[in-house]
C-alpha cells in the first residue's frame, strides 16, 4: 500500500496557490482517497490502493476519460414520454365544443383524465429519481455522473414547477452528454431545452411581450454572475429568446413569435436572436471566471470553507483556470484535469474539507462501504428531509451547499441513514431487507489481511486502517473509542464488530467531510 507522508508544517502552511502536476512520490492512499471523494463518490480500500499505486496521471486520467469505460448509456425511450403529450387536434375541438355547449359532464371528463395523466406523471418521476439514485450508486463512470449533478445544480430546473418528467428525463441526458465536455455547447443548447423553457416561462416570449425570466438568469446563474451586466441587457436579452419554444419534447422556433428589430446586448448590436445573445455572453471574460469559479467551488474549497488569510490563493487559482478554460473554448476536462493534478488541490487545506452533500453521504456510503441499497425510496426520502431531492432544487439558484448542508435537524436523519444502511434498522422497526441483505464488512479488510492476516485480530490496527479509510487519517481519541468498542464485544473483530464500528465512525462529526 502507498503512503504519502507530509511534514507537520504542511498542517498550519498557507495554502499553496500552485496548480503544478502533484509529483508521484506524493501521491498515496490520502491523495486517491481524496481524488475518489472529489470527483465521485468515494471509493473502496481496494480501489484506494488501486489508484495510489497507478499514480496522479493514471488515476485522474481513468477518471475524467469517461467515454474510454464501457458502460450502457440512457435509452430516449427509457420513459414514457406521452404521459404529458399535448392534446391532439380532435381532442382539442372536443374541448372546444363541449366549452362552447357548456357541457359540464364532459368538460369534468377532460379534468379527470388531466389528473390522472398528472398523479402517473408524478409516479413517473418518482421511478426516474430512483433510476438516477441506482445510476449514481452503480456506474463505473463516477466523475459523469458526479458532473451530471453538478450541472443539475448550476442550470437548476425543478420538476414541481414544469411537470413533466420525460422533460426532465431528457435535461438529465443533456447534462450527462456534456457532462466533462463542452460549456459552451451545453449553453447553446440549454437555451433550446423544454425543460429549461419551460421552468423559466420562455415558452410563452413573444414579439411585444417579451419575459425576461431566462435572459436573467441565463446572465446571473448561468454564465456571467451579478455586476456582470445591465438591466438593459436583459431586457435586449428577453427580446432576443422571443420565439424560443417547444412544441411536445423537442425545441420549435416561432419566427411568428421572435421579434427582429435591432438589439445590443454586451456591447453586441444587430437582429440578434438567442444563439447571437450567447456568443455575446461566451466573448466575455467574466463568463470563463464564473464558470471556473464555479468547479473550483464543487470540486475544491466551497466558500466560506477556508481561512481569510488563504482567499489570495483561492482567487490566483480561480483565475488561472479561468484563462484554461478561455484556452481550451470553454472545454470542462483540461480544467478540471489541471485542477485535479495539481498541488493545490491536494494540500492538507483542501482535503477533508468539504461537508457532504446529501447525494455524497448516500452514494458515497454505499459505494464505499459496500452496504446493501435495500430500499431506494427510503434513501431518496432521507436526501429529501437532509435537503436535496433530486430533480426538486429549491430554486432556480440550485442548492447552496456548504453549510446549509448541517443542522440539527439534518445531523439527525444523516446518523439515522448511515444506521438504515448499515443494519437495515430505521428510526421505527426494521427495512424488511434487513434479515436477508445482512451488511457484511469483511471485503473491506481485505487489503489489510491479505499482507498482514493477524492484523484483523489487533483491534487497534483494525480502528487505524478504518479511520484512515473512512475519515481520511487516524485519531487517537477516535482509535480508542473503537478499540474500547471491539474489547467489549470479546476482543476480537468480527464482521459484527467491524459493522459496530463502522456505526460509531458514521457519528463522527468527521465523517461528514469529504
Amino acid at each position: 500500500m502507498q503512503t504519502a507522508t507530509h511534514t507537520p508544517a504542511d498542517e498550519t502552511d498557507t495554502l499553496t496557490a500552485s496548480l503544478d502536476r502533484i509529483p508521484d512520490r506524493e501521491f498515496g492512499y490520502e491523495q486517491a482517497r481524496h481524488l475518489l471523494w472529489r470527483a465521485g463518490f468515494g471509493g473502496t480500500p481496494g480501489q484506494i490502493d488501486t489508484l495510489a499505486s497507478w499514480g496522479p496521471e493514471k488515476a485522474v486520467d481513468h477518471l475524467l476519460e469517461v467515454e474510454k469505460v464501457p458502460y450502457e448509456q440512457p435509452a430516449a425511450d427509457r420513459f414514457d414520454k406521452d404521459i404529458m403529450r399535448p392534446p391532439t387536434q380532435a381532442e382539442r375541438l372536443e374541448a372546444r365544443a363541449a366549452r362552447r355547449r357548456r357541457d359540464e359532464d364532459a368538460l369534468a371528463r377532460i379534468r379527470l383524465l388531466r389528473q390522472q395523466r398528472q398523479r402517473q406523471d408524478r409516479r413517473q418521476m418518482a421511478e426516474i429519481q430512483r433510476w438516477w439514485l441506482q445510476r449514481l450508486i452503480e456506474s463505473p463512470r463516477p466523475l459523469e455522473e458526479k458532473m451530471t449533478l453538478f450541472w443539475h445544480g448550476h442550470f437548476a430546473t425543478s420538476y414541481r414547477t414544469i411537470e413533466n418528467s420525460y422533460h426532465m428525463y431528457q435535461q438529465n441526458q443533456l447534462f450527462r452528454r456534456h457532462a466533462v465536455g463542452s460549456y459552451k455547447a451545453l449553453l447553446y443548447a440549454i437555451i433550446r431545452d423544454p425543460a429549461m423553457l419551460a421552468y423559466l416561462d420562455n415558452n410563452d416570449s413573444r414579439v411585444g411581450k417579451p419575459n425576461e425570466n431566462l435572459a436573467r438568469e441565463l446572465m446571473e446563474l448561468f454564465s456571467l454572475g451579478v455586476g456582470n451586466y445591465t438591466e438593459k441587457d436583459i431586457k435586449e436579452g428577453a427580446r432576443a429568446l422571443t420565439g424560443y419554444t417547444f412544441e411536445d419534447d423537442e425545441f420549435f422556433f416561432n419566427p411568428d413569435n421572435h421579434d427582429k428589430g435591432s438589439k445590443q446586448i454586451l456591447g453586441v448590436r444587430g437582429n440578434l436572436d438567442g444563439e447571437d445573445f450567447v456568443a455575446a455572453i461566451l466573448q466575455q471574460k467574466a463568463c470563463a471566471r464564473f464558470i471556473a469559479g464555479k468547479l473550483y467551488d464543487f470540486f475544491a474549497l466551497h466558500p466560506g470553507s477556508f481561512e481569510h488569510d488563504d482567499a489570495p490563493a483561492v482567487t490566483r487559482v480561480k483565475a488561472r483556470l479561468a484563462g484554461l478554460l478561455r484556452k481550451s473554448d470553454y472545454n470542462v476536462r483540461p480544467v478540471l484535469r489541471k485542477l485535479l493534478l495539481s498541488r493545490h488541490f491536494y494540500h492538507p487545506k483542501v482535503i477533508n474539507n468539504r461537508i457532504k452533500s446529501p447525494a455524497e453521504l448516500v452514494v458515497g456510503a454505499v459505494r464505499s462501504l459496500n452496504t446493501p441499497v435495500r430500499d431506494m425510496g427510503v434513501l431518496l426520502q432521507a436526501m429529501e428531509l437532509m435537503g436535496q431531492s433530486l430533480f426538486f432544487p429549491p430554486s432556480v439558484k440550485g442548492w447552496d451547499g456548504g453549510r446549509s448542508w448541517i443542522n440539527t435537524s439534518t445531523v439527525f436523519i444523516r446518523q439515522n441513514l448511515m444506521n438504515f444502511l448499515l443494519t437495515g434498522r430505521l428510526p421505527v422497526g426494521y427495512d424488511s431487507s434487513a434479515k436477508k441483505e445482512k451488511y457484511d464488512p469483511s471485503g473491506l479488510l481485505e487489503p489489510l489481511t491479505s499482507t498482514d492476516p493477524a492484523a484483523a485480530r489487533d483491534p487497534e490496527r483494525v480502528a487505524d486502517y478504518l479511520l484512515r479509510f473512512t475519515l481520511g487519517k487516524p485519531d487517537g481519541q477516535a482509535r480508542a473509542v473503537l478499540a474500547e468498542f471491539a474489547n467489549e464485544h470479546g476482543g476480537t473483530v468480527k464482521p459484527d464488530t467491524v459493522t459496530g464500528m463502522l456505526l460509531l465512525i458514521a457519528a463522527m462529526p468527521e465523517y461528514q467531510l469529504c
